[in-house]
């Protein structure tokens, strides 16, 4: 194991004086890492902290949680101990049972990193997890990508140290220090997917090929190289991104599916979604292209699809709209419920900001209230000529996702503006105006 040590150093996988997490469930490969990382931590120059989590789908959980407790106390290392809810997630979301498990204890991990407690995560995943992973990931049909399996390093903050680590190693390392560990008798339960794979399938292959870990490891090596070089090949420069959107231009999709594909998962990726996508997924992306403009299709990890114009958009699923809230036009700023942010202001001068609505403020009837289109809404448009609002929005090439989350300034069923849109001919600022108004509106990175 002094090789581990070694190949930390030589990648520079910590930087120094950091504090590293280390996930410890109490089995032999997660004790094992422990054991390692504290034993060599001065000559790491790191400082540790064992982190358990309960996730609450067996009776044994808390009575692990107290054996890696026990252990950190007698060997003075730090430890954090979090329970979550498994099986209420995977009820809620439609989840199994195993996928909830780990998307809750990584959520642990991610807020870890986020108020800042720990600098980096340590996993125990070993030559035999990579072997079984990409073996999975196969049999799934997935890509290059997936069948690189498992990274030593994600996100600058996930770290597996003992990829290349053979089980034997590790068990013969837990042997000669006497690192006590206990058995997760879930491993044992063939109706879950990974557990067939490790169970019965990996060691009527191990008998047949005895370095199968070696090789299936060594494969993933070579399809991560080859990844990479097509993915390095792609120009990313006019995908559109903000927080909770990214908008891919239809230009791209006329290349193959290498391309498109990588290109999708990349976009996918910055939503923060890295499972749970499919082949046929990326397809149903892809064509739709060939739709009607305004189609949308739903997918995974509440994540939406659109044909927009000249962009295929790729979306998190906004939170329902409050059709019935109305609020009086003021000077200020106005809350739009949880979708957006309104802020109206004077102008000292009739003249246009960037991002603004240029407004006479002298024109705008005393009962106008911002709120969410209607049907039988309509505009005069700036410059004449009556409009649906359907059919002004269409003109204006507003995106159907976004249009229900626009304010509207009206009385009745005539629209003086559309927030962040435009305003109509009655608002018009002109010669005779003395008051002028700006209005901006935020939409909260939907756009």
């Amino acid at each position: 194991m002094e090789k581990v040590i070694d190949f930390i150093l030589s990648q520079k996988f910590f930087k120094p004086g950091s504090l590293v997490g280390i996930g410890v469930s109490g089995g032999s490969d997660s004790m094992a890492l422990l054991h390692l990382l504290n034993a060599n931590k001065e000559k790491l120059d790191i400082d540790i902290v064992a982190i358990n989590v309960i996730h609450g789908t067996r009776e044994r959980d808390e009575a692990e949680a107290i054996f890696v407790e026990d252990y950190c106390k007698e060997h003075h290392i730090r430890f954090h101990k979090f329970r979550v809810e498994a099986g209420l997630l995977a009820k809620q979301k439609g989840m199994g049972l195993e996928e909830a498990c780990r998307t809750a204890r990584y959520g642990v991990f991610d807020s870890l990193r986020k108020r800042g407690i720990v600098d980096y995560i340590a996993l125990a995943h070993h030559q035999r997890d990579q072997a079984e992973t990409i073996l999975m990931h196969i049999l799934r049909g997935s890509g290059l990508k997936g069948a690189g399996g498992m990274d030593y390093v994600r996100d600058d903050y996930y770290v597996r140290p003992l990829l290349d680590t053979d089980k034997d190693s590790i068990m013969r390392y837990v042997y000669e220090n006497e690192i006590p560990y206990l058995e997760d008798e879930t491993n044992q339960d063939t109706t879950i997917s990974r557990n067939l794979i490790r169970q019965v399938v990996m060691p009527e292959l191990r008998r047949v090929w005895p370095n199968l870990d070696r090789t299936l490891s060594n494969f993933g090596k070579t399809c991560k190289e080859d990844d990479k070089v097509i993915r390095d090949s792609i120009n990313f420069d006019a995908v559109l991104y903000r927080e909770n959107v990214v908008k891919i231009p239809l230009t791209y999709f006329v290349y193959s599916n290498s391309y498109i594909f990588r290109l999708i998962d990349d976009c996918l990726n910055k939503l923060g979604i890295t499972q749970n996508f499919e082949r046929k997924h990326f397809v149903m992306i892809r064509d739709l292209v060939k739709a009607e403009n305004g189609t949308k299709i739903d997918l995974p990890e509440n994540v939406t699809a659109f044909k927009e114009y000249e962009y295929i958009t790729l979306s998190h699923k906004k939170p329902k709209i409050e059709i019935n809230t109305e609020w009086d036009f003021k000077i200020g700023t106005i809350k739009f419920g949880d979708y957006g942010k309104l802020t109206v202001k004077r102008a000292k001068n009739p003249e246009k900001v960037e991002g603004y609505l240029l407004v006479d403020l002298d024109k705008i009837p005393p009962n106008a209230v911002w709120r969410v289109r209607k049907e039988g809404d309509f505009i005069e448009k700036f410059g004449g000529g009556i409009r649906k609002i359907k059919s002004y929005l269409n003109d204006k090439k507003v995106p159907a996702r976004i249009r229900n989350y626009l304010p509207v300034l009206a009385v009745g069923s005539e629209v003086y503006a559309v927030a962040g849109v435009d305003i109509s001919e009655q608002l018009r600022v002109t010669d005779e105006t003395k008051h002028c108004g700006l209005i901006k509106y935020d939409m909260q990175n939907w756009v």
